[in-house]
Order: C-alpha cells, then sequence, then structure tokens
C-alpha cells in the first residue's frame, strides 16, 4: 500500500518526500505509520521502474531538496492498481481506505463501482474475529464484556459501510 499511496498522491501534484511522508502519515496515522527506511527505498525503487521521476531544487536552507513526480508509466500504473486491486487491498479494512483515498483517480465509473462490488461481496461474507466449531462468533454469544464490545463495533461499522456502499454504488451507476 506505500507504493499506492506514493502514486496516488505524486498523481495530485509533485511533492518533495517530506511532504509526500506527511501525506502518507495523514493518510494511515498510527495505524501503519511511515518510517524512512520504509519509504526512501519504496521511492528508488519507483525510480529505478521509471514510474516516477526526481529533480533537484535549491531548498530554503544550505541542503537541496529532491522533488518528486508521476511519469507516464507511473500514471498508467497507478490506475491499472486502482482497477484491478489485490484480493487483500479488498478485504483488509486500512488497506481498501488507502484505495478509496485515490479511486477518484480511476476515470471509468463502472470501473469504480466494480472496485466497490468487490467490497461489498467481502463484506455480505459472514465473519467474525472469533470462532466456534466453524461458525462466527455474534456479539450477543461472546464470553466477555470486551469481545462483546469488539463484536458489537465492528458490527456497527460493517452496518454503515455497507450502507455507504450501497449509496456509492447507485450513484456511479446512475
Amino acid at each position: 500500500m506505500l507504493e499506492l499511496s506514493i502514486l496516488g498522491f505524486l498523481y495530485e501534484e509533485p511533492l518533495h518526500g517530506y511532504e509526500l511522508k506527511a501525506r502518507i502519515h495523514a493518510l494511515n496515522g498510527h495505524i501503519r505509520p511511515v518510517s524512512d527506511g520504509a519509504l526512501y527505498p519504496a521511492i528508488t525503487r519507483l525510480v529505478k521502474a521509471d514510474l516516477i521521476d526526481h529533480r533537484t531544487e535549491p531548498g530554503s536552507g544550505a541542503a537541496h531538496r529532491r522533488v518528486l513526480s508521476l511519469t507516464e508509466a507511473g500514471r498508467a500504473e497507478l490506475l491499472a492498481r486502482l482497477g484491478n486491486p489485490k484480493d487483500a487491498d479488498i478485504t483488509d479494512g486500512q488497506r481498501f481506505f488507502t484505495l478509496l483515498a485515490f479511486l477518484r483517480h480511476l476515470p471509468d465509473r463502472a470501473a469504480q463501482a466494480a472496485v466497490l462490488r468487490r467490497r461489498q461481496a467481502f463484506l455480505a461474507t459472514p465473519s467474525s474475529f472469533f470462532y466456534r466449531d466453524g461458525e462466527p462468533v455474534r456479539a450477543e454469544e461472546a464470553p466477555d464484556l470486551f469481545r462483546q464490545g469488539m463484536l458489537r463495533i465492528a458490527r456497527a461499522t460493517g452496518a454503515e459501510e455497507r450502507k455507504w456502499l450501497d449509496e456509492a454504488i447507485g450513484s456511479l451507476e446512475s
């Protein structure tokens, strides 16, 4: 998801590494913080793959800044990743939020709706954090207050997400 975030933010405008890191941090927050040890090697990989380009500009102090921008190949790669996300990008909540952050860049509304339909199908499958005899445990069946809380919060969040998905897909397909 780090590479998708890099491509997505650079699709919007050229940025230097510090700005890019701040935007990724704002998107992921405390859930998945990005370190320099992960960000800069990812940028290097994307530069070597000709998906992003960099140029050096004078900085406000003595140090120069490296400004990153998306190449045409990078734009195509971003659109391909948005249009055909991996299963984990659909099933993992934080990864799906990262996908949502940039899905507007996919120019085809039907393709956008298709991505949302995949998430909708995933959410329609009964699941739980806990299982008993191969069946999902519901909040009312949980053995303690804390697991009940986890399951109730997940159920409420899932209900709101399903409602939003119905609305969004309806809007995209109208």
